[in-house]
């Protein structure tokens, strides 16, 4: 038997290059709500009590920015000064331009708004057609901000991360090998008291009991302490966590982040027509895993490149798959823009927890509704 393991991770709401994330898609989302063909691309820095805004967004209508960043640090939970960032009183900049025009002549014509490739998985693995690591860990985040939330746990604080590691046998899932779970908490909280709590409310409810074993490593707030968090221990940048925010590893990835910017940013939309794409694959049985890679030019529609990798599990060869992508699923940004339905006010929940295997949060690109039409065009290879 061939054993390997692979680690993925996650964080909570609450950590600060999640809460830059999260403003920079509330700002999206605030514009798309009056005006769906805004142009977007917004940046957010934060730190201790201050909060940065910049980037390029072309729009008709207009929208407090300082007004979005404090309803979202509010919603996040970071609303205590003492916290050293607080919705109330952190400062907050904005530097605020128009697109460049030179962006825009391409994208006006339809093309795409920058060159670069994107990748898109689907695997059965999971229910949701997701690697196992990256899916477990952003349970555990999504938990252990649910018990704060819950006030389950009265002495967290927004701040957490979380990390799984798999044993693989023979390519398929064999055990835990680790589970890591750092949660932000108030001063002096018992370290036993916290390990006890957060093994009993966010692990032996998210874990699934068939894959530990007496050789599982489960670590807790490993350091001993994690008083001081959020941006006043770490500054927070949009785009740093793209690992977590797709696939947590498993298959590469082409450097654009996602959250900011509007459908027409390729780096996004065509990110999630790969997703689309691979998992209708797999429901439709063509493959058991299917990594697909696009590749665009400025100011061009059609990909210069779909690439198919389905690591030995395909029923056909992956000549054909690329052809059944090509005659079943339109790839020009507009075509993407309309099947997904993507000028819509919806970024904001994509922001924490990961973009992809979230089948409850209403997001077109986790529907299997093109699996009869795959079936059909796989007949006539």
């Amino acid at each position: 038997m061939r054993k390997h393991l692979f680690t993925s991770e996650s964080v909570t709401e609450g950590h600060p290059d999640k809460v830059a994330d999260q403003i920079s898609d509330a700002v999206l989302d605030a514009l798309f709500a009056d005006d769906p063909n805004a142009r977007v691309a917004c940046e957010t820095l934060v730190t201790t009590g201050v909060v940065v805004v910049a980037g390029e967004v072309t729009t008709d209508t207009y929208i407090e920015i300082p007004e979005v960043v404090r309803r979202t640090i509010h919603a996040i939970g970071y609303d205590e000064p003492e916290h050293g960032f607080a919705a109330r009183t952190c400062g907050v900049i904005t530097a605020i331009q128009a697109q460049s025009p030179d962006i825009a002549l391409g994208v006006d014509r339809g093309g795409a708004g920058d060159q670069g490739m994107m990748f898109g998985y689907a695997t059965h693995e999971t229910p949701e057609l997701m690697p196992l690591p990256i899916m477990l860990a952003h349970r555990l985040a999504r938990r252990l901000s649910e018990v704060r939330k819950q006030r389950l746990l009265p002495y967290l604080r927004p701040d957490g991360k979380t990390q799984v590691t798999v044993e693989y046998h023979d390519g398929h899932v064999g055990r835990l090998e680790a589970v890591v779970v750092s949660a932000h908490h108030a001063p002096r909280t018992p370290l036993a008291r916290i390990r006890a709590d957060l093994r009993r409310l966010v692990i032996e409810p998210v874990v699934p009991t068939q894959w530990l074993d007496r050789k599982t490593h489960i670590y807790i707030n490993p350091t001993g302490r994690f008083e001081v968090g959020g941006p006043m221990a770490d500054t927070g940048l949009t785009g740093r966590k793209i690992i977590m925010d797709t696939y947590g590893g498993v298959i590469g990835h082409g450097g654009g982040a996602f959250s900011g910017k509007d459908p027409t940013k390729v780096d996004r939309s065509a990110a999630y027509m790969c997703r689309y794409v691979a998992k209708n694959l797999v429901a439709a049985g063509v493959a058991d895993r299917c990594e697909i890679e696009v590749a665009y030019a400025i100011g061009i529609a059609e990909p210069v490149s779909i690439m198919v990798d389905t690591h030995g599990t395909g029923r056909l060869s992956e000549t054909a798959i690329v052809k059944i992508i090509r005659e079943v699923f339109d790839f020009t940004p507009a075509g993407i823009i309309k099947h997904l339905r993507l000028r819509r006010p919806t970024y904001l929940k994509t922001a924490a927890y990961g973009h992809f295997g979230r089948e409850d949060d209403g997001f077109t690109w986790e529907d299997t509704d093109r699996v009869g039409d795959i079936k059909r065009a796989a007949r006539h290879r």
